[in-house]
């Protein structure tokens, strides 16, 4: 029996298999949107440039080896993270083709993010730290931590210049 309100020849409950077909479809959208956010946060996929691969070995041997490169480079909330990470690479394309001399100055931004995810991970750390605001940036003091290997206690130094 047709149904008036749906017209003739269609039948009821249609509507249904759209819906579950939008639902399996934004489902599989957001697995492989998760898994590429994932993959391209990954030392493999950095080192894949020219430009980063010095950049990927000495992250590969220092203390935070562990890490994926955006841990420490781009913003953890995931609506910071996206365009963040859509200029940062587009940058990195673009100097990686221009054939730019390594290594590349880190402008302003990516300084301050750096910054902010080395107080968060190490915040227990950073209460005990009495010279925490002596120079503007964690790296201005431990430039080599996290792409080299660390020198032993007795050979580091903090440099006041």
């Amino acid at each position: 029996m047709e149904n008036p309100a749906h017209g003739p020849g269609k039948k009821s409950g249609g509507g249904w298999k759209w819906l579950v077909l939008g639902l399996v479809c934004g489902i599989v959208i957001s697995g492989l949107f998760a898994w590429s956010i994932n993959f391209t946060d990954q030392r493999q996929f950095c080192a894949s440039c020219h430009i980063m691969q010095e950049a990927a070995l000495t992250q590969k041997l220092g203390p935070h080896a562990n890490l994926s490169c955006n841990e420490c480079h781009a913003p953890h909330g995931l609506l910071a993270k996206i365009p963040f990470k859509a200029v940062a690479g587009a940058t990195d394309i673009y100097n990686n083709i221009r054939g730019v001399d390594l290594p590349i100055p880190p402008h302003q931004k990516y300084r301050d993010v750096v910054r902010q995810n080395c107080i968060n991970c190490h915040a227990p750390v950073n209460a005990s730290v009495q010279s925490m605001n002596v120079k503007p940036y964690c790296t201005d003091c431990h430039r080599g931590v996290a792409h080299m290997t660390m020198n032993p206690i007795s050979q580091r130094t903090v440099g006041y210049d």
